[in-house]
Formats: C-alpha cells, sequence, structure tokens
C-alpha cells in the first residue's frame, strides 16, 4: 500500500504554492485603503476577520468530508481513530464560527456570513494537504492579529482558539508520518498576507460579508515541493516589477530576506516547518513590513 506521507507529498507542489490561484479566480474584493495602511483594525475587524477564516475552514471541512468516504481516508493509512479526529477538527471549526458568531452578534454587530469557496480538491490526499497548510495559516493569523486587539477579553477569545488550530495542525502532520513539531515557535502573519492565502479560495461573498482588504498579486512557487536551505526558487514569475527581495517568516527566525536576482533566490538556513514567501522592495531587519510586498505569500513546507 502506498504510503499516507508519500500520497501527500505526491500533492504538495500544487498545495504548497495555492496561493497562485488568487489571479485566476474573478472576484476582487474593496480595498480601505487608509485603514490598511494605519493598520487601524477595530477589535470587531479582528473578530470579523476571524470568522471569515472559521467559515473558510468549517466550510472546507463539510466540502471535504462530504465528498469523500471513509474509506479514502483509510486508502492513505489513516486508521480508524485518525479518521475520527480528522472529523473532529471540521466539527471544532464548525463551533469556532458558532461562537465569533455569537460574540459579534453580542457588540453588537452582524456576523460576515460564508462566502462561495473553490477548494480545488480532487481527492482525499489533496484535501488533507491543503488542510495542513489551512491550519499553519490559521496559527500564523492569530498570532499576528493578536498584537492588534485591544480588548483583553477578545485577545483571551483568540488565545483559546489559536491553541486548538495548532492542535489540528500537529494532528495532521503526526497523523501523515510527519514530525509533529517541526519547530519550536510558529510564525506571526499580517492580515493582508493571511487575505491573500484566504482568497485564493474565495469566488465571492454575499454583500455585506467583504473584509476590507485587497489581496497581494499572488506568487507561484515552481520547485515548492523540493524545497530545502540553499534551494534557489524557481518563479513562475521571475519579473514582477519593483521587487528586489525575497522574504521568509518562518517560526523563531521572523523574516529573513534574501535579494533577488535574475528571478531567483536561494533558501535560508535555519527554516522549518511552513514558512511564508513573499516578494519585497526592501530587505532591511528581521520583520516584514507588509506596505514593502509587492507578491505572495507562497507557502512551502522545509522538513527540519
Amino acid at each position: 500500500m502506498v504510503s499516507f506521507t508519500s500520497r501527500l507529498l505526491a500533492v504538495a507542489v500544487g498545495v504548497a504554492a495555492f496561493a497562485g490561484l488568487g489571479d485566476a479566480l474573478p472576484h476582487r474584493l474593496p480595498s480601505f485603503s487608509k485603514r490598511q495602511a494605519t493598520g487601524a483594525l477595530t477589535d470587531t475587524d479582528i473578530l470579523q476577520f476571524a470568522l471569515t477564516l472559521e467559515h473558510l475552514e468549517a466550510t472546507f471541512y463539510a466540502q471535504g468530508f462530504a465528498r469523500f468516504p471513509d474509506s479514502d481516508f483509510a486508502a492513505l493509512g489513516l486508521t480508524p481513530d485518525q479518521i475520527v479526529a480528522l472529523k473532529k477538527v471540521g466539527e471544532t471549526e464548525a463551533t469556532h464560527v458558532t461562537v465569533l458568531s455569537d460574540v459579534i452578534s453580542k457588540i453588537p454587530a452582524v456576523p460576515v456570513q460564508p462566502c462561495t469557496y473553490n477548494f480545488g480538491f480532487t481527492t482525499a490526499a489533496n484535501m488533507v494537504a491543503t488542510a495542513r497548510i489551512l491550519e499553519a495559516v490559521g496559527v500564523s493569523a492569530y498570532l499576528g492579529a493578536a498584537p492588534l486587539v485591544t480588548s483583553k477579553d477578545v485577545l483571551a477569545a483568540a488565545a483559546s482558539i489559536v491553541t486548538v488550530e495548532a492542535r489540528h495542525q500537529t494532528f495532521i502532520l503526526g497523523a501523515s508520518g510527519e514530525l509533529p513539531i517541526p519547530q519550536a515557535f510558529d510564525a506571526a502573519l499580517g492580515p493582508l498576507s493571511v487575505f491573500t492565502l484566504a482568497a485564493a479560495f474565495i469566488e465571492s461573498c454575499p454583500e455585506g460579508s467583504n473584509l476590507p482588504f485587497t489581496a497581494f498579486p499572488s506568487l507561484v512557487i515552481i520547485n515548492a515541493g523540493s524545497i530545502k536551505a540553499g534551494t534557489p526558487l524557481k518563479l513562475a514569475d521571475p519579473n514582477i516589477p519593483s521587487a528586489k527581495f525575497c522574504a521568509f517568516t518562518a517560526g523563531g527566525v521572523g523574516t529573513v530576506f534574501r535579494p533577488l536576482e535574475s528571478g531567483s533566490c536561494a533558501v535560508p538556513e535555519g527554516l522549518a516547518g511552513e514558512v511564508y514567501v513573499q516578494l519585497t522592495t526592501t530587505g532591511e531587519g528581521n520583520k516584514l513590513d507588509e506596505t514593502t510586498v509587492v507578491a505572495g505569500p507562497a507557502v512551502v513546507a522545509i522538513a527540519p
């Protein structure tokens, strides 16, 4: 039997660069440039952003389990207990939707509604590989939003969710035969970067449920499935205007910049787990300034 790990790796190339779907989709959500430039998001904005992500995740699992029978997951090498646990992941995402909707309603505000999505999975293996990336992005989204929250109650609620999102990802890594804890820290990701990744799956949203963001241009890494330290990235579009650096954001190191030369840049040492790659106009310090981003992120998985 082909192992779950080998099947997961077989679809890794397409999944790791899934941000590249963004330009192919017909939507363009509205931009509120003043709010983006100042970072002046309210706690309600942040809750709505979190709810948007939870809607996406809950729908992802619901559609996947409706489409693929347990036998498909068993064929990947998952045990009956692991299949039950994977379904529990979807159930907890649905619970997050309910709780966040209730919190927002009590503000009072109108909770954002689920959008219409295109997840693009065709097999159970593809679904699980995408779930791994989604859970990593979920963790990074909550970590990135935490410093923007002013209410201790909202921060506590977010903290109680992000720990569960981390458990989701750990379970998926362990069930796939990979090291479940590839690094000592998780990476924080800014709201525009998170939205760019989420927008790859969004076809349209109901009136009033659009987030106040515009996605960055997509970044597709052709060799995303074979990345390790020192590997030169092969970009589908190596000539993005004004791009001068590759920014690698990962847990424990923050952001590491490398010059973009002749349409490529080498992967730095010391990165592990899910790494977010973006193209920027500047390359100073170890923290990403989203105002300098010109494309991405794409997501690559690097073994420790």
